[in-house]
Protein backbone atom coordinates (compact mmCIF):
# COMPACT_ATOMS: atom_id res chain seq x y z
CA UNK A 1 0.00 0.00 0.00
CA UNK A 2 1.11 3.55 -0.73
CA UNK A 3 0.94 5.75 2.34
CA UNK A 4 0.84 9.52 1.91
CA UNK A 5 1.50 11.50 5.07
CA UNK A 6 0.71 15.21 4.95
CA UNK A 7 2.12 17.57 7.59
CA UNK A 8 0.46 20.95 8.06
CA UNK A 9 1.21 23.70 10.56
CA UNK A 10 -1.20 26.56 11.05
CA UNK A 11 -3.17 25.31 8.03
CA UNK A 12 -0.09 25.51 5.76
CA UNK A 13 1.52 22.53 4.04
CA UNK A 14 5.03 21.85 5.36
CA UNK A 15 5.88 18.30 4.31
CA UNK A 16 4.48 15.42 2.28
CA UNK A 17 5.87 11.89 2.44
CA UNK A 18 4.89 9.19 -0.05
CA UNK A 19 6.01 5.66 0.84
CA UNK A 20 5.39 2.13 -0.39
CA UNK A 21 3.96 0.39 -3.41
CA UNK A 22 0.27 0.12 -4.28
CA UNK A 23 0.42 -3.65 -4.95
CA UNK A 24 -2.45 -3.26 -7.44
CA UNK A 25 -0.36 -5.08 -10.07
CA UNK A 26 3.23 -6.06 -10.82
CA UNK A 27 5.95 -3.41 -10.87
CA UNK A 28 5.80 -1.61 -14.18
CA UNK A 29 2.12 -2.49 -14.67
CA UNK A 30 0.63 -0.89 -11.57
CA UNK A 31 -1.83 1.83 -12.61
CA UNK A 32 -2.22 3.12 -9.03
CA UNK A 33 1.53 3.63 -8.62
CA UNK A 34 1.66 5.21 -12.06
CA UNK A 35 -1.16 7.63 -11.23
CA UNK A 36 0.40 8.55 -7.89
CA UNK A 37 3.82 9.11 -9.46
CA UNK A 38 2.33 11.24 -12.23
CA UNK A 39 0.39 13.42 -9.80
CA UNK A 40 3.39 14.00 -7.54
CA UNK A 41 6.00 14.44 -10.30
CA UNK A 42 3.85 16.90 -12.25
CA UNK A 43 3.19 18.95 -9.11
CA UNK A 44 6.82 19.05 -7.99
CA UNK A 45 8.10 19.91 -11.47
CA UNK A 46 5.48 22.65 -11.86
CA UNK A 47 6.37 24.26 -8.54
CA UNK A 48 10.11 24.08 -9.24
CA UNK A 49 9.58 25.62 -12.70
CA UNK A 50 7.98 28.63 -11.00
CA UNK A 51 10.48 28.94 -8.12
CA UNK A 52 13.37 26.54 -7.53
CA UNK A 53 13.54 27.58 -3.87
CA UNK A 54 9.91 26.78 -3.06
CA UNK A 55 10.53 23.19 -2.05
CA UNK A 56 13.07 20.42 -1.82
CA UNK A 57 12.55 16.72 -2.34
CA UNK A 58 14.33 13.46 -1.74
CA UNK A 59 13.65 10.29 -3.70
CA UNK A 60 14.66 6.91 -2.28
CA UNK A 61 13.84 3.27 -2.95
CA UNK A 62 11.10 3.55 -0.32
CA UNK A 63 9.41 6.65 -1.74
CA UNK A 64 9.64 10.43 -1.74
CA UNK A 65 9.69 13.25 0.77
CA UNK A 66 8.74 16.78 -0.21
CA UNK A 67 9.57 19.70 2.09
CA UNK A 68 7.87 23.01 1.41
CA UNK A 69 10.47 25.72 1.99
CA UNK A 70 8.50 28.86 1.12
CA UNK A 71 5.01 29.76 2.19
CA UNK A 72 3.55 31.36 -0.89
CA UNK A 73 0.05 31.17 -2.32
CA UNK A 74 0.97 29.39 -5.57
CA UNK A 75 2.95 26.61 -3.88
CA UNK A 76 0.22 26.06 -1.31
CA UNK A 77 -2.47 25.89 -4.03
CA UNK A 78 -0.48 23.40 -6.08
CA UNK A 79 0.34 21.19 -3.07
CA UNK A 80 -3.32 21.33 -2.02
CA UNK A 81 -4.34 20.25 -5.52
CA UNK A 82 -1.83 17.37 -5.38
CA UNK A 83 -3.21 16.20 -2.02
CA UNK A 84 -6.79 16.46 -3.33
CA UNK A 85 -5.91 14.35 -6.37
CA UNK A 86 -4.17 11.75 -4.19
CA UNK A 87 -7.24 11.61 -1.91
CA UNK A 88 -9.44 11.09 -4.96
CA UNK A 89 -7.15 8.26 -6.10
CA UNK A 90 -7.35 6.77 -2.58
CA UNK A 91 -11.12 6.97 -2.74
CA UNK A 92 -11.09 4.90 -5.92
CA UNK A 93 -8.42 2.45 -4.71
CA UNK A 94 -8.74 2.29 -0.91
CA UNK A 95 -6.86 -1.01 -0.67
CA UNK A 96 -3.86 0.44 -2.48
CA UNK A 97 -3.31 4.02 -1.30
CA UNK A 98 -4.16 6.00 1.82
CA UNK A 99 -3.71 9.68 2.61
CA UNK A 100 -3.19 10.71 6.22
Amino acid sequence: MITVKVVKEENLYKKVTILGHAMYDDYGKDIVCSACSSIVTTTVNGILALDKGSLSYLVSKKGMTIEIKKVDKTTQILINNMVRLLKELAGNYPDNIEVK
